[in-house]
């Protein structure tokens, strides 16, 4: 029998004493509108069964990790904005027990659990009710005994904030009272010289001038009339993001990337973007060889914050914090390197690698967010989320990476095997999502079932990795 919780947050602790409610930030308020609504769906993967994972953990962990949690979003008339209104939950609502054939195969049910991941995708959370659902998926699949969906809206907050409250009601499957650990963030850039010339610096501050108008200028033009040229993994109708998913995920060892790194002096990220940007072109080029040529983008989000690992979410609900909740992030425009303009495999890695640095470096970030602001006060919160649609819309596929653990998590000393995750709602035919976990990195592919073969896409950004791998021990860089 179901146990019914019912649980309200002492909202005078956390909201001012005459107005409980907070106002969502503008990003929030663009990611849950009338035209563009994006989840992300987070599942962990358990090495022992999940039958007695009791529903009190929701009630006593997961709601008071933020106030959100407990809260809807409302239209406060007489401002303009959003707002979140705290609101007492039944923990009922948001837990679900899907049932599935019993005897099946562990291939089969990870099926299963694909399949039922693309259909509560396609359903969109109630607005009358807290933003996120629990889903126990209680069948064995090829990674695990058993899984947990947590299905989290955008609007709660990006990858950065829905991780670190995971986290923190995870803990250390090995050692309950040691914290989790996060690898170190890495940098491929060497150290600056103490006396490098006024002169050199500022022909520096120049070119970072020009490229941020430049690269500013491309993504006014991308959330308005440029767009990339319709290919296999691009189709040419609309309402994409109202498809089903077809989904699949692969692994990298990580200390196989790090070899790569420490031979090409790049970055972990510069490495697999470059090999899932690769495999993705010798995939169009199989569908359709006159594809390897046509002008294709890859939309990747770049964290804002100066992230050093991951906060406690106490820390980021401070004022002032370095690492705050919420969203944010921006958009990076990467061009996706040809294949008839290409010497070699590493040139999709170099490439990504100037690009990312290049994007990172300059104020192209800043300056679309400030027009995305001056927007908002003109045009409103509606028309806003229009121009986020269509820059996202005119790209072909989407990216993001996120870092996880060092060591094994444990739920309730259920420990845990796998972590991957995913996101819906995003108006393109292909995403790739990436998260680290104890060595390995994980990548999930979401494609719009019937367009792309998931399967044999995996293929070929094995291929590629692969393919870069040698070229890169081979290397003399």
């Amino acid at each position: 029998m179901a146990l019914k919780v019912k649980t309200k947050i002492d909202n005078e602790k956390i909201y001012d004493e005459e107005d409980e409610t907070t106002p969502v930030s503008p990003l929030g308020q663009y990611l849950n509108s009338s035209v563009l609504s994006l989840s992300l769906y987070a599942v962990l993967e358990f090495e022992v069964p999940v039958d007695d994972l009791p529903i009190s953990l929701v009630q006593r962990d997961f709601l008071p990790i933020n106030p959100r949690f407990s809260s809807i979003m409302i239209d406060d008339k007489k401002n303009g904005v959003k707002k979140w209104k705290p609101v007492e939950v039944d923990v009922n609502d948001h837990y679900f027990d899907p049932k599935f054939p019993e005897g099946l195969s562990r291939d089969e049910y990870e099926e299963c659990l694909h399949n039922y991941i693309s259909k509560i995708a396609l359903e969109q959370l109630p607005q009358s009710k807290p933003l996120w659902q629990i889903h126990i998926f209680k069948y064995p699949t090829k990674n695990g005994a058993g899984s947990v969906i947590f299905k989290l809206h955008h609007a709660l907050g990006d990858g950065y904030s829905l991780v670190g409250a995971l986290l923190s009601c995870l803990q250390r499957a090995d050692d309950p009272s040691l914290p989790l650990t996060l690898p170190s963030r890495q940098s491929s850039t060497r150290p600056k010289k103490a006396n490098a010339s006024l002169l050199k610096a500022a022909a520096q501050f120049s070119f970072t001038v020009m490229t941020s108008l430049l690269d500013f200028g491309r993504a006014m033009l991308r959330s308005s009339i440029v767009e990339d040229d319709y290919t296999p993994i691009r189709t040419s109708s609309d309402g994409v993001e109202f498809r089903p998913l077809a989904i699949t995920t692969m692994a990298f060892r990580l200390d196989h990337i790090k070899k790569i790194t420490t031979n090409l002096k790049v970055t972990i990220n510069d490495v697999i973007t470059g090999a899932i940007q690769l495999g993705v072109r010798m995939y169009m080029d199989e569908e359709e060889s006159k594809s390897s040529s046509s002008n294709s983008t890859a939309l990747a989000l770049l964290n804002t914050r100066d992230i050093h690992g991951y906060k406690s979410v106490s820390e980021m609900l401070k004022p002032n914090t370095s690492m705050p909740w919420g969203n944010h992030f921006a958009f990076l425009h990467m061009p996706m390197p040809k294949l008839n303009e290409t010497h070699n495999s590493l040139d999709f890695v170099f490439q990504t690698h100037r690009t990312i640095k290049r994007l990172k470096n300059n104020y192209a970030a800043f300056l679309t967010g400030q027009l995305l602001a001056v927007s908002r006060k003109v045009i409103g919160s509606e028309a806003t989320s229009k121009l986020v649609y269509n820059t996202m819309k005119n790209a072909s596929m989407a990216m993001s990476n996120l870092i996880g653990p060092v060591e094994k998590m444990a739920l309730a000393n259920h420990p845990i095997s796998g972590l991957y995750f995913t996101v819906s709602g995003v108006p393109q035919s292909l995403t790739v999502a990436l998260i680290s976990y104890v060595g390995t990195l994980r990548a999930t592919i979401a494609a719009e079932k019937g367009l792309i073969d998931p399967e044999k896409l995996k293929i070929f950004i094995q291929k590629a990795y692969d393919n870069i791998f040698e070229a890169a021990i081979q290397s003399r860089y």
